[in-house]
């Protein structure tokens, strides 16, 4: 049974580019078929699994040809270790609701089965830490199965991950949506692992990775490719790929309990937080 999971995070923490690489490292070293379907409107989610081509997102295409061409042959693609992937944009800059273009995205791809072809996995990569109207669909309405936040160190990462979980928390009796975890995208600030420790345990969940920081990320994205491909022996390839077993085999999942955010300051000032 494919497994539907939703990376949410605080906008630039390294979201897109952690799920990027966890699907290739599933791919790669897992031998797991996944899709990715990106919810952001900047369409940025899939492009280091595209050797850093920005493809056509679907609104794009509803926009200049119509729903009937708003296909799966027109709108996915396929990338690094046969990963599918689509994007489902947003609207004119300025113009009507990004968030209904990722209802409207997702309802399409249901209707041609598209997420139940011999996948094991499909990622939801989607915007920021907004979960009101489309963004929270894959919360509210049950799309995603399970929800993995990545976060760091720092006050506002952690502020999004906590709001995040209050809207997990609204939704999860009628959708059954659970948290699978905090992956700690690090930023290698004073006292951070043992920060996102006390903060998963606070909220009852796992820090399920600590990704350190490491360079070669972003020289692999400069050679438009995720890690996992630009050099699968080195040391954070085997971070992505310990993440990624950690989330096939990964069972504990939760309704998380948010902080107040008065506990949440109390948390960061106890640790010397600053953004």
């Amino acid at each position: 049974m494919v497994r539907k999971i939703a990376i949410y995070g605080k906008g630039g923490i390294g979201k897109s580019t952690t799920q990027q690489n966890t699907a290739a490292a599933l791919a790669h070293f897992h031998d797991k078929n996944v899709m990715i379907h990106g919810c952001d409107p900047k369409a940025d989610s899939t492009r280091l699994i595209l050797g850093g081509k920005m493809q056509t997102t679907m609104m794009d295409t509803l926009r200049l040809e119509g729903e009937e061409a708003c296909t799966p042959e027109n709108v996915v693609q396929t990338g690094y270790e046969g990963i599918k992937c689509c994007e489902s944009g947003g609207p004119e800059p300025g113009v009507g609701c990004a968030g209904r273009g990722v209802i409207t995205a997702i309802t399409i791809m249901e209707m041609h089965g598209e997420y139940e072809k011999d996948l094991d996995f499909v990622f939801f990569d989607v915007l920021g830490d907004v979960v009101c109207g489309g963004f929270a669909m894959p919360i509210r309405d049950g799309k995603a199965s399970e929800i993995y936040i990545v976060a760091s160190g720092e006050m506002m990462a952690l502020y999004a991950a906590n709001n995040i979980c209050m809207g997990m928390v609204k939704y999860a009796e009628q959708s059954g949506v659970r948290l699978g975890g905090i992956i700690c995208n690090s930023r290698n600030v004073d006292g951070e692992k043992e920060l996102m420790n006390e903060f998963c345990e606070k909220i009852g969940t796992q820090m399920i990775h600590f990704v350190p920081r490491d360079n070669i990320v972003q020289k692999a994205e400069f050679n438009k490719k995720s890690v996992i491909e630009f050099n699968e022996e080195c040391n954070q390839a085997r971070e992505y790929t310990e993440l990624a077993r950690k989330i096939v085999e990964n069972e504990n999942f939760v309704i998380p309990k948010p902080m107040t955010m008065e506990e949440l300051e109390n948390l960061v000032v106890k640790y010397g937080v600053i953004d």
